[in-house]
């Protein structure tokens, strides 16, 4: 499969295509500091979420990041070197779930927004719109890659489960993709030399495509970089999901 330089593509953005690539710096100091990273880093990436989306609100509670150091943690903290979107369509009945009771991010999370569980109970539409960024040198062993939306179909996913996912206790429907009849009913993007004042957003949930039976994911995955040996360097990115809440 060709992957195409989104740098260089004509892409619509993420509404459309399920992806895009944003000019963000962050104010986080130290991204080895986890206190800094979800008092700094969250907030500021819910206001771009916000901006983004033109949603009503957006919170983030938590965040992942991989490295080889995280990778011997647990094995799961690996970069997903296989093509998949983090949530099947009945994801919202989770969202909602996660937020009647709340753990300590989550908590945290409707405390700095000011809002309670009944706003998400209520809220008449949602979207998951992910982040991704490199932290790392900007060319690694494993960056990730993108299929433009508009070039896959629902029924190209299949659901399986995903339990205690890295050891967080997250339980959820994930989605793998099948590889279509042709590679050109495909199209792939990457970023070459993607850094940390940059991030890629994606939209892997909304309740309204999946409403309208229409592609309410991104395929994503990791792919090898033929130029970079694995591990000289490896991979160091941050990970995050925004969930946009239009009430």
């Amino acid at each position: 499969m060709d992957i195409l330089d989104g740098r260089v593509a004509d892409l619509p953005g993420w509404q459309e295509c399920g992806f895009e690539l944003v000019s963000h710096a962050s104010a986080v100091t130290d991204w080895d500091d986890e206190a800094e990273v979800s008092s700094v880093h969250h907030p500021e990436m819910e206001a771009l979420a916000r901006t983004m989306t033109g949603a009503d609100f957006a919170l983030v509670s938590n965040h992942i990041k991989r490295s080889p150091d995280s990778a011997q943690r647990h094995q799961q903290l690996s970069p997903i070197t296989f093509v998949h979107s983090d949530f099947a369509a009945t994801h919202a009945d989770i969202i909602r779930s996660s937020y009647r009771d709340p753990r300590a991010g989550t908590a945290e999370t409707l405390a700095r927004n000011g809002l309670t569980a009944e706003t998400i109970e209520q809220a008449r539409r949602i979207v998951i719109l992910q982040f991704w960024r490199n932290l790392g040198p900007a060319k690694m062993d494993y960056p990730l890659a993108f299929c433009d939306a508009r070039t896959v179909r629902p029924e190209q996913s299949r659901a399986f489960h995903v339990s205690n996912y890295a050891g967080t206790g997250a339980n959820f429907d994930a989605l793998g993709i099948l590889a279509p009849g042709d590679e050109a009913d495909n199209a792939w993007y990457a970023f070459p030399e993607l850094v940390p004042e940059e991030a890629v957003a994606f939209r892997t949930y909304d309740t309204d495509l999946v409403r309208d039976g229409a592609t309410y994911f991104t395929p994503h995955s990791a792919i090898r970089d033929p130029e970079v040996p694995v591990g000289q360097p490896a991979r160091f990115s941050i990970e995050l999901r925004a969930t946009c809440l239009y009430v």
